[in-house]
């Protein structure tokens, strides 16, 4: 696969992932009949911790291909 293409994916799995953890908390809210204050904080913070865990997860990913291409590296 072409690094472009893989970048490309890359980019929307971690929108994805954004999008999903930072529309999760406005939905629980609407349980509780939440102002529009408290909806757009609600979106806020989850936008925030979305950034924060895409952040992790991308780190997290680095280190695995990084050792795995160390493994590659020496088998050949």
């Amino acid at each position: 696969m072409p690094d472009a293409e893989r970048d490309a994916g890359n980019r929307k799995i971690k929108a994805a992932f954004l999008l999903l953890i930072g529309v999760s908390p406005p939905l629980i809210a609407m349980q509780f009949d939440p102002s529009p204050i408290e909806l757009l904080a609600a979106f806020g913070g989850g936008l925030v911790l979305g950034v924060v865990v895409v952040w992790y997860l991308g780190r997290l990913a680095a280190e695995f291909t990084a050792s795995s291409g160390r493994r590659r590296r020496r088998r050949r």
